[in-house]
């Protein structure tokens, strides 16, 4: 027990920067306050005694602001910082050295008793501020979910999910920029900066393509009318995309 306190608040130590003392961690982190009651009503549930590791559960929840439930798998090395609204559920797994921040759910989306209804964390995820996790499926080790983003379905493993719902995030720019941040130890809020929308950038790509689709139909119109071939009537008048408005319009 003393053992895995330690290594909790060297934890908190090593991510959190303002974090200028062992006896201050010990003290003040309600994440490191959560996760040893949290082991307490865990015995006490895999015990088989789920009354007194639910009351253990709910006075922990009164106490930090973060309810974890007895029946959770929490590995080595989390850190929960802040922590207040913080829901972890029944078959939830988090594991070794991930990252929570205030404001997430890792919920179920199924109602039948015994099923895996919530989601699995591989080793090294972040889920940044306000994130919900909702469904039994897995994010892969070392993936970050933005803040406030609602993750519905299996996030590959290194993997940025943003949005609502979220979407993945496959940009190498973006992939570089968190390799940095890991070397650094620490990625506030599993969010890099510049990190855009998926969708966004999707349709700015769509926007891009059509306008040089049209450029490109204007120089075979051209061609065609320069060699004397009929043209249909129509075809020779310029394109009207306005992309400098349509791009305005998707930021």
């Amino acid at each position: 027990m003393f053992e895995r306190i330690r290594e909790d608040i060297a934890t908190v130590r090593e991510r959190d920067p303002a974090a200028r003392s062992s006896l201050e961690v010990l003290l003040c982190y309600p994440g490191i306050h959560a996760l040893a009651m949290h082991r307490v009503s865990n015995r006490l549930w895999r015990s088989g005694l789920t009354t007194p590791a639910r009351l253990l559960s709910h006075l922990s929840r009164f106490l930090t602001g973060i309810e974890i439930h007895p029946g959770a798998t929490i590995g080595r090395r989390v850190f929960v910082d802040h922590g207040m609204g913080v829901v972890i559920g029944e078959t939830a797994e988090v594991g070794d050295d991930c990252t929570i921040y205030q404001g997430v759910t890792l919920g179920g989306t199924s109602l039948t008793r015994g099923a895996k209804r919530h989601p699995t964390l591989e080793a090294g995820v972040v889920i940044g501020a306000g994130a919900k996790v909702l469904g039994g499926f897995t994010v892969g080790a070392g993936a970050r979910v933005g803040s406030n983003s609602v993750v519905v379905k299996t996030v590959p493993p290194g993997a940025t999910a943003v949005g609502s719902p979220a979407r993945i995030i496959g940009n190498e720019v973006d992939a570089r920029r968190e390799a940095q941040a890991a070397k650094m130890g620490f990625s506030a809020y599993a969010i890099t900066q510049g990190a855009d929308d998926p969708l966004s950038v999707a349709l700015h790509q769509l926007i891009d393509h059509v306008a040089e689709q049209d450029r490109r139909i204007e120089q075979l119109v051209q061609a065609l009318c320069r060699s004397g071939v009929p043209v249909p009537e129509g075809c020779t008048e310029p394109a009207s995309l306005d992309t400098e408005r349509l791009n305005k319009l998707v930021d």
